[in-house]
């Protein structure tokens, strides 16, 4: 890319109920800046009119929620409803679109929350990316320190104790989320620059 390429402007939405996913966004927003975007790091569940705003002017928007009960939370699915004029609208059409999502469980049906996110930005016609890691923590060689330990591939899927505060939510998962949120970065950065060469 060159100097003139625009900055691409990545948005973190995300709910976290007791602080675990909070921590995931905010590798997320790390990974992105140190990848060279601008970040704006939106708490779903209070939610301003500025920051549908830059919801609306983003590039990318990386979607984020705990896993409760075998899918995306109450508050997560609060802000999806919320979207509904911008799915009328087409606003988020062809914006990149990525995901992450925790829970206590290894498994915990992280996937559904993830299939969850993929449907939204489907409806909102986004283009979806993947992690883009191999799974780690799968051979006789491999550690739980690998990144994407648990074996994602649609999104980053985290780990961390019910009864664990904040502190104990797992280095590799955080990693993990830093390298999502780096490389929807990247893919926004290669969109704007497609799409102002094509414009020029």
């Amino acid at each position: 890319m060159t100097a003139s390429t625009p900055t691409p402007r990545v948005a973190v939405a995300f709910h976290s109920g007791y602080g675990h996913t909070a921590v995931l966004a905010e590798a997320v927003r790390r990974g992105a800046e140190k990848a060279g975007a601008e970040v704006a790091f939106i708490p779903v569940d209070a939610i301003t009119d500025e920051q549908w705003a830059q919801l609306d002017a983003a590039d990318a928007i990386v979607f984020g929620s705990p896993t409760y009960m075998g899918g995306a939370s109450a508050g997560f699915h609060a802000f999806a409803e919320a979207t509904s004029g911008r799915y009328l609208t087409s606003t988020w059409a062809d914006k990149i679109a990525a995901g992450f999502t925790n829970s206590a469980s290894k498994s915990g049906d992280k996937l559904n929350a993830l299939n969850f996110m993929t449907a939204l930005a489907a409806q909102h016609h986004m283009i979806w990316v993947g992690l883009g890691l191999a799974p780690g923590w799968n051979a006789l060689t491999a550690t739980e320190d690998d990144l994407n330990r648990l074996g994602f591939w649609l999104g980053a899927g985290a780990q961390t104790p019910q009864d664990g505060g904040t502190e104990t939510v797992h280095s590799s998962d955080i990693a993990t989320a830093g390298h999502l949120g780096a490389r929807v970065a990247v893919q926004a950065r290669i969109r704007v620059a497609g799409t102002s060469a094509l414009a020029a």
